[in-house]
């Protein structure tokens, strides 16, 4: 009898740091092929979503197929500038890292139609638990450029009042969960929401967002159990942007099945969807949002992006993947393809999007300047230090009202000190 070998299988990047690019792992539909079945319809008439790619603009650039939203020039303009000033945005602060203004920065470089198409398919009311790399989101619920970069600054009218990590925004008003930086977590919040407001009859849904990698935390499973079983008014979206910090999807299970795939496995309606073609993720998105508010359940929609930019301004990603592996990228840019379908209609043109490149770079610096007048690392006035016992408990408890007092006391003779000094 020959002896039984068995082989560990360790998922390998298409591609390395001087390979050229390959992306012939990607399963590309043709723009307008995948159907749309009715919102109600059951998981069986949905199946085939979690392996075609829903797409509606074509290599022609005008939108095609049964998922083409149909939105008025007006909205694609608007998705256009909440693009572009998202992109604005992040390279601002990218180099207000790099020069030492900031200490930590997170790009969505590539990523933009992902957040701001979702962001403009759903209603203002709608509760949203982001992930790190959506600050589309919050141009879309109209957020302050302002108040994002205090709480990049931790200053004096930090959001967070410096007990997060940049970049992990919240609005209570906007109706927008705060970020966290343990992976995975809005999944099972988000189900748990919406859960909550089927309960009370509401006809606000949740919708959340996670990167691939994250897939292979368990709460991503605990959502979609808890998800199908109840049956939740709820959206999940997975962004699979191909690289987990420096880990590539495949080692997150994304090699031999689509990330779509494992909601049928869960009895969720599943759907693959250009993440660059900001009509399919505005009608995938509408479509999903549809299904939860009739009462038929929750949707898990994979966008198959890619992601542009580091991972954080603490990544480097020419040590895992080919410094030209964007420009290969066979979805395109997500705001050139929009540009693109804008002028293919006869409503844009180079001079309008200079005009507006022009004016999302004048909002943004005009914001930084304010927001570093509230305090930046270095310089400018500070969080006061006893904040640090607001919002803890509803009434503050003995040992830390006590606390307080003796910084209170501290500070006091800190200052007396400083004002004998001076005399």
């Amino acid at each position: 009898m020959s002896a039984i070998r068995t082989r560990l299988h360790v998922p390998q990047a298409p591609a390395r740091p001087g390979d050229k690019p390959d992306f012939s792992y990607v399963k590309l539909s043709p723009a307008g092929s995948a159907g749309r079945p009715d919102p109600a319809a059951p998981l069986a008439q949905t199946e085939s979503l979690a392996n075609d790619l829903v797409r509606v603009l074509g290599d022609d650039h005008r939108a095609v197929g049964p998922w083409d939203p149909h939105l008025a020039p007006s909205d694609l303009e608007l998705g256009l500038r909440h693009m572009m000033l998202t992109r604005a945005y992040d390279d601002r602060m990218h180099r207000a890292q790099r020069q030492g203004r900031t200490t930590f920065y997170i790009k969505s470089t590539g990523e933009e139609a992902v957040s701001v198409a979702a962001g403009m398919a759903l209603r203002p009311t709608d509760m949203l638990f982001p992930g790190y790399r959506n600050q589309g989101l919050q141009i879309v619920r109209g957020q302050k450029l302002v108040d994002l970069m205090c709480q990049i600054l931790s200053n004096s009218r930090d959001m967070c009042k410096g007990r997060q990590l940049p970049v992990m925004y919240h609005s209570k008003e906007a109706r927008l969960f705060s970020i966290s930086g343990n992976l995975a977590t809005q999944f099972p919040q988000a189900v748990g929401w919406a859960m909550a407001a089927a309960i009370k009859n509401e006809d606000d849904i949740a919708a959340t967002w996670l990167g691939d990698g994250s897939t292979a935390e368990a709460d991503f499973h605990y959502a979609l159990l808890f998800a199908q079983v109840y049956r939740a008014p709820v959206i999940l979206n997975v962004v699979n942007n191909q690289w987990a910090i420096s880990t590539f999807q495949a080692f997150a299970g994304g090699e031999l099945k689509s990330f779509a795939a494992r909601g049928p496995g869960y009895g969720i309606p599943g759907i693959r969807v250009d993440g660059n073609d900001f009509l399919a993720v505005y009608a995938v998105t509408q479509w999903a949002a549809e299904r939860a508010r009739m009462g038929a359940g929750p949707t898990l929609i994979e966008h198959v992006t890619y992601r542009v930019a580091p991972h954080s301004t603490s990544d480097d990603p020419s040590r895992y993947r080919p410094k030209d592996d964007a420009e290969a990228w066979p979805l395109g840019d997500p705001i050139e393809r929009l540009k693109s379908h804008l002028m293919a209609l006869g409503e844009w043109s180079e001079e309008r999007e200079a005009t507006l490149a022009k004016q999302c770079e004048e909002q943004v610096s005009a914001a930084w300047r304010e927001a570093m007048t509230y305090g930046t690392l270095t310089d400018g006035p500070q969080l006061a230090p006893d904040t640090m016992f607001d919002d803890i408990f509803k009434e503050l408890t003995p040992h830390l009202a006590k606390q307080r007092q003796q910084l209170a006391a501290e500070r006091a003779e800190q200052k007396n000190k400083a004002e004998k000094k001076t005399k």
